[in-house]
């Protein structure tokens, strides 16, 4: 994929002080462009679908938020714990605005960890972008398969 006029305007809108005071990117100096083809790469060598994985994604969000705060147990082998904080965030390519939710996925066998937002899912589902390379809310695809069992 190249980048487009929308790519380059929504890496603009990444920047650190833009939407968040950290940023989207990271210490990832690649472009857009390339952030989002080398992550459709690793997906598809690890056999993972970006639909499946939002599904999934969704389903712990929802369920967590039942606790109302505090951790509950799902399907038996997670513990997830939902927090949402005050406001909205937008979406560097300005086509949603998310809720300020924050997950944590535990396995209960290992105690791997997966952290999202509800952001983390639109731009997954919206946009295939996983967030660059450092950041805080980047969503490792390694992590996801094995915390997620997929």
């Amino acid at each position: 994929m190249k980048m487009t006029p929308e790519l380059t305007a929504a890496q603009a809108n990444m920047a650190p002080g833009i939407i968040t005071a950290e940023g989207f990117l990271g210490n990832d100096t690649r472009n857009l462009s390339t952030i989002i083809d080398e992550d459709a790469q690793i997906m598809s060598r690890l056999h993972l679908n970006r639909d499946t994985i939002v599904e999934k994604l969704r389903h712990f969000m929802e369920e967590g938020r039942k606790g109302l705060g505090e951790p509950v147990t799902v399907d038996t082998e997670w513990l997830v714990k939902t927090d949402e904080a005050r406001g909205r965030l937008t979406c560097p390519w300005e086509d949603n605005i998310s809720r300020k939710t924050n997950v944590t996925i535990e396995r209960k066998d290992t105690g791997e960890k997966l952290f999202y937002t509800d952001l983390s899912i639109h731009l997954l589902e919206a946009h295939g972008f996983l967030e660059g390379r450092g950041s805080s809310f980047r969503l490792n695809l390694e992590s996801v398969k094995h915390v997620l069992k997929m």
